[in-house]
């Protein structure tokens, strides 16, 4: 008998996107903000900006300034609850690899350079975790540093633009034969081979993350979550373009 198609827990087709929004300015207090909700995974994204640079910079006589991220799960994001960082007193492996990857992703689309003496952080903080925190962490992120860098070119601050390009990533997977996008927490937890994609507007790859869990995958089967990845991503763009859009 044929084998059945696996069918997602909410239905979705396999090329399919969770629904996507941007809340923008959800922190008052910071220069950009927005919450990013992919399906139930929920994120804030903020952007704060000091006028210096880390001291690692400086020794080395470096031009520009910096960015740099970091990344943390509220405790009542889980349905058990997730413990602090800083209750065991240092960060987790896992929160130090995202947030490496946050910071990475934004940096391949600025110019450091026209940062001028300055460090950007960017912090996201999970509120509701169900599968791709890290990117929708990413996807958010750039939309709450372009809003920060639009205010400080409009007061003068910057002169020149840094960002040089948009960026945003999803994950892709394999599970039971079948290539999916934007996989959820029980299709993550389930999945042969997970994945994640991060991409500039222009199309070119910032980072692939790709671990078979079991078996290995063919370059067929590669070829097929990167082409679903593509498309997760330029309409991740679009919805990105369509929140920014009405502020510029």
């Amino acid at each position: 008998m044929p084998r059945k198609s696996y069918v997602r827990p909410d239905g979705r087709k396999a090329d399919q996107l969770r629904p996507v929004s941007f809340d923008p300015d959800v922190a008052p207090a910071s220069a950009g903000s927005v919450l990013v909700r992919m399906g139930n995974t929920q994120v804030i994204c903020g952007v704060s900006v000091l006028p210096e640079i880390p001291r690692w910079m400086k020794s080395a006589k470096a031009e520009g300034g910096w960015l740099t991220a970091e990344y943390s799960m509220l405790p009542y994001s889980t349905t058990d609850r997730a413990r602090r960082d800083s209750a065991s007193g240092r960060i987790s492996g896992r929160s130090q690899e995202i947030q490496r990857l946050i910071g990475r992703s934004l940096r391949a689309v600025v110019d450091l350079k026209a940062l001028g003496p300055r460090t950007i952080w960017v912090d996201c903080d999970v509120l509701q975790a169900d599968g791709g925190t890290r990117t929708a962490s990413i996807t958010g992120s750039y939309v709450a540093l372009e809003m920060a860098v639009r205010r400080m070119l409009k007061s003068g601050e910057l002169e020149v633009n840094p960002i040089q390009d948009s960026v945003a990533a999803v994950s892709v997977g394999l599970l039971e034969g079948q290539a999916l996008l934007d996989l959820c927490y029980l299709e993550d937890a389930a999945a042969d081979v997970d994945m994640n994609l991060v991409m500039t507007g222009s199309g070119a790859f910032i980072e692939l993350q790709g671990t078979a869990e079991e078996s290995p995958f063919s370059g067929a089967q590669l070829n097929r979550m990167i082409t679903l990845g593509r498309k997760g991503i330029r309409e991740l763009l679009a919805a990105q373009a369509r929140v920014l859009s009405p502020r510029r």
